[in-house]
Parts: C-alpha cells; structure tokens; sequence
C-alpha cells in the first residue's frame, strides 16, 4: 500500500466514525469539523451554521482559482448493513463505511492533497446536500455571487440556487475575511475519478386532485373520482415523456420521468375525493424546467387541483443551449489543462449545478461508482482513492505554476 493511499485510508476511518446522517439533520459546528480543522494547518478556516444541520466550512490557502467542493452529510444507514456503518471496513480492494463512497472518500483524499502541497487550495465543505435544501451552497454563492472575468456575468440565469426554496437568504456569519476569486468548482461526487461535465437537472412535484365523494356504484364514479383523475393524468404525462425520447445533449437522451407516490380514497366502495401525487422528472440541460413544469401542470385534459415544485435542481451546465454549450466547453478546457480524464454525462444530479449557475466553470470528478451511493455496506474501491488522490494533488499544484 502506498503512502498516500494509507494516508488517505486513515482520513478516511475517521470522517466514517463521525454520525452525519441526514435525516436527522443533526450536526454542529464541532466533531467532523473539529477533525478538518485540526488536519488543514495553514489554512484560512470560518465555520457557519445556516441552521437545520446546514453547517460549512471555508478552508482557504493562498489565493486559489479552483474551489472544491464536498459534502459530509449521508443518508440514514438501513438495517442491511452487515457490520456497523461507523466503522471503516478495509479489504485488498475496497474500503467499506457509511459515505466512504458518497463523498467522505473524496475529503480524504483532499486532506491528502493538502498535505502533500503547499500553494493555493480551497476546500468548501458541507453538510446539507442530502437534505435537498442546499443552504450551504446558496449562503457560499452569496458571499461570492460571481467569478471575476465571466462573459455571462449579466446572463439572466445567474444568482442564487432556486431549488432551496425554505432558505435562500445570506448566512448570518461571513465565510471567509475578503472576496477571492474563484474561477472554477470541482464538486467531489462518485464519477470513478473522472470528469464529468454534464448532467441532468431535476424538479420534484407535488399534487393534489380533488373528487366527490359518492357511492362507488353510481355512474359518476368515472368523473368524480380524484383517484381516478389522477391515473388519467399518469397517462398523459407517461405518453408525453415518451414524446420526447428523441430529445438529446451530449450523450444523453430524452426526459427521465417517475411517479414515486400516489394516495388517495377511503375505500373501493367509496368514490375518492381527494388524491395525492408526488412525482419528479429530470431534464436535459436543453429542456426549460418551467415550460416541461407548465405542461405537467395544465397540458393535459386531467388538471390538478393543487401544484407545488417542492425542489428543483439546474442542469449541469446551466443556461440556455448557448450558454450551456460554453460552459461545458469551458469545462473540458480545464480538464485537459488539469490533466482529468474526460467521462461521459450523467443522469444524476449535483451541486456542481449551482456553481454553473452562477457562472462558475463546474466539473464533477470523485471517487467511487454513483452505483455505490446510497447502498447498504457502501464502498469506494481502493484504487479509485489512489488515482483521485493523486489527480487532486496535480491540480493543486497546477494552480501554482
């Protein structure tokens, strides 16, 4: 084993002890964030609550261009789990722990790299991805709303993320002593340690149809029912997502669709009067979230009583088609210089987004298979954390040459 992979290995044992499972969304200021600090000496540290378990921590050397970007949040373990998920797991070839893969993997890595270099480096820490309420990352963009030198500075696109519906507003603490100036985010999510440099983005709805209730035996069940409002309903949107699998943007195809929740009624003798659908649908950068939203809403001839975006997530890249198109140019200008291998788009989502819209040059590149993600005896192989430790320390000493 080699010294860096040991190194990181170690890190890593330690991040996976720390409980930071959201829900429940019950992490501070301390614990993980103590361990970061104590292991990033030299670097510039301001640690914010934003409140629900949203805690960041701006790690800061020099005066970096690129910005990476990880968060330390996972989801709640599940009784799967053949051993405890707190305690790292560590075979020939894999390391097995609760976020190894999705993402503490990556900031061991980066704790790495920071040992092994001494120039300009930034680390943005997080603790609210999981929670789909990306308050860490909207207070961080309104610290630093655009990077200096942009030529869509002015795009309408641009500003703070619109997913975070519940807080979007400032956080009441700085994130660092001055403005920097960033140029480019690195957002450290599974892609087997490869660039990628385009996504999906995502919206996730909820509705509500409304009936009246009656006796199931009269004829007016057909009309009346919410329940049956909404399967009509189902109907049409599954033949409209199927209208548009032609649709393309580099290497990905047409609308991804699903209906994750449908309830409703009393009883099959009952005529339903109310009906609850959650669904979400995950676009191509091309595709206009709110036109695809427009037409879910009242394109079809069963219209909800009821329609709330509960999230939403921007493509990666962001904008228009042109804009998008530069951007993702920009993007693999980057990797080149850096020396990243290029990886295919992807049909998950990221923060890497939020980043692009707010005119950052924003690329995907971590450890592990998005596979991995979210399973029960989670693991990041070995090698994976070898190379990305290795291509994170390239690019930081990139930024000083």
């Amino acid at each position: 084993m080699s010294d860096l992979l040991a190194s990181t290995l170690k890190h890593l044992h330690a991040l996976v002890a720390f409980d930071t499972r959201n829900p429940p969304r019950e992490i501070g200021t301390g614990g993980i964030f103590d361990y970061l600090r104590a292991h990033l000496p030299g670097f510039d540290c301001s640690v914010t609550d934003h409140g629900a378990g949203a805690v960041s921590l701006l790690a800061v050397r020099g005066k970096p261009k690129v910005l990476f970007n990880v968060h330390l949040d996972t989801v709640p373990d599940s009784p799967h789990w053949t051993a405890s998920p707190f305690e790292l797991r560590v075979t020939d070839t894999h390391a097995i722990g609760l976020g190894a893969c999705d993402i503490k993997g990556a900031a061991a890595a980066l704790l790495t790299a920071a040992a092994q270099t001494h120039g300009d480096a930034a680390f943005l820490f997080t603790t609210d991805e999981e929670a789909n309420d990306a308050r860490c990352i909207a207070a961080f963009l309104s610290a630093f709303p655009s990077p200096v030198g942009r030529r869509w500075r002015e795009a309408p696109d641009e500003g703070a993320p619109t997913e975070s519906r519940s807080n979007t507003e400032p956080s009441p603490q700085p994130l660092s002593r001055g403005k920097r100036g960033f140029e480019t985010v690195i957002v450290a999510e599974p892609t087997r340690g490869e660039a990628v440099l385009a996504h999906r983005g995502i919206s996730s709805v909820l509705m509500r149809f409304k009936g009246r209730a009656g006796h199931a035996s009269g004829g007016n069940a057909a009309s009346d029912s919410a329940l049956h409002q909404a399967i009509r309903w189902g109907q049409h949107a599954l033949d409209y997502v199927e209208s548009q699998a032609h649709q393309r943007f580099g290497g990905l195809t047409g609308l991804r669709f699903n209906i994750g929740r449908v309830e409703g009624g009393i009883k099959a003798n009952m005529i339903a009067p109310g009906a609850e659908v959650r669904f979400g649908f995950r676009p191509l950068p091309s595709m206009d979230i709110d036109a695809l939203l427009a037409t879910f809403r009242g394109g079809f001839a069963a219209q909800p009583a009821e329609f709330q975006e509960t999230f939403r997530g921007p493509s990666l890249p962001a904008g228009d088609v042109a804009q998008a198109e530069a951007r993702r140019l920009e993007a693999r200008d980057f990797a080149d210089e850096v020396g990243l291998t290029i990886g295919n788009a992807v049909d998950f989502w990221t923060e890497a987004s939020l980043f692009s819209q707010a005119g950052y040059t924003a690329i995907v590149c971590g450890p592990g298979d998005i596979a991995q993600a979210h399973t029960a005896d989670e693991f990041v192989e070995l090698s994976q954390l070898q190379q990305i430790t290795q291509s994170y320390i390239s690019i930081l000493n990139s930024q000083t040459r």
